[in-house]
């Protein structure tokens, strides 16, 4: 039988990141080709295959130029910062405002390994730059990963809060979502959910009740939760006002939260599509970076330069490592989408 997901070409590669974000210095991946159109298909590694089938969802979704029709032009975006120290914090910072017109800065705590006492330095060199390159209106949002418990987020929001005039939310700051809505119930700050609902087994109507409880803004990742077309449905299902951000993808991939940004019904927050700053070289010709503080739509192809020397960089193990994941998650997605 032939298979039912069926892509011209596949393309494993690899693409170094400007520093550490996430644990990692590069980032891997396959694009998938199905006439002139690409999708990327990157799954974090320690993902095991049912997670990893959202993600090629996703990307079949856009090489087969799948994609709603947007319904506005641009988005504002957010500028991310890494868990740096202070002073490269306050660069990065600087950068967001004078080089890319952005007005709202998200910065990652509670790295594993630092202390709590490098996010202080940290919010506070960001609020200062801030306010030295004359954005005082500017304001933060903090990205926790689900790393604290709720005794400590009750006690490092408050002091968070405070250095950084008033944090715009708090993602994740739990890992549960039981922990963050008995958070929400005692905290003056908004909440945002990213992986409570994003790696969810499924979005029955207990989950859908728990994430409203639980959370005031909700971060949707195209790729992750399985397309465009399925952010869409979640939007519908929950109703929350929505931040999208991207999963650490190249340009090509970045397109497909893009696409999901311009289409939502109602105008989306700050949208996390600012990544582009992290990696120090890409698949396409000129990286998407945020003009004014905003990213206009386009669907885009890779450079043919560009995508060779990244497959050329990516070593012989990891291609084959690639391809045989992607013929497993592959035959695990066509068996479900038959059942």
């Amino acid at each position: 039988m032939a298979p039912i997901l069926h892509f011209d070409e596949a393309i494993p590669f690899v693409v170094p990141l400007n520093g550490r974000f996430r644990g990692v210095t590069e980032r891997e991946g396959v694009l998938l080709r199905i006439g002139r159109n690409w999708g990327e298909w990157a799954p974090f590694t320690e993902y095991d295959d049912e997670i990893a089938a959202r993600w090629l969802r996703a990307a079949f979704e856009a090489a087969s130029g799948d994609w709603p029709m947007p319904v506005r032009d641009s988005v504002e975006v957010n500028a991310i910062i890494p868990a740096v120290d202070a002073q490269q914090a306050a660069t990065l910072a600087e950068n967001a405002v004078v080089l890319d017109g952005c007005r709202v800065v998200k910065v990652k705590v509670a790295e594993s390994g630092q202390e709590f006492s490098d996010d202080v330095a940290r919010i506070a060199a960001v609020r200062s730059a801030l306010d030295e390159v004359g954005a005082e209106s500017a304001v933060i949002r903090i990205d926790v990963n689900g790393r604290w418990t709720l005794d400590q987020a009750l006690d490092r929001i408050a002091v968070l809060n405070d250095l950084a005039g008033g944090l715009e939310y708090v993602e994740q700051p739990c890992r549960t979502l039981d922990e963050m809505a008995e958070l929400k119930s005692r905290l003056p700050v908004r909440l945002a959910v990213d992986e409570g609902l994003r790696l969810a087994a499924s979005l029955d109507d207990e989950v859908v009740a728990l994430i409203r409880d639980a959370a005031d803004v909700m971060i949707l990742k195209a790729i992750p939760l399985g397309g465009v077309r399925a952010c869409l449905d979640i939007v519908a299902r929950v109703g929350l006002p929505v931040t999208v951000s991207g999963s650490m993808d190249t340009s090509v991939g970045l397109a497909a939260s893009l696409a999901l940004a311009t289409a939502l019904p109602d105008e989306p927050l700050a949208c996390g599509l600012g990544t582009g700053r992290l990696l120090a070289k890409d698949l396409t010709e000129e990286t998407l970076t945020p003009e004014r503080g905003r990213l206009s739509f386009m669907r885009l192809t890779p450079d043919p330069i560009c995508l060779a020397d990244a497959r050329v960089a990516l070593p012989a193990d990891r291609v084959a490592w690639w391809n045989d994941r992607l013929m497993r998650v592959r035959n695990l997605l066509e068996e479900s989408l038959s059942s």
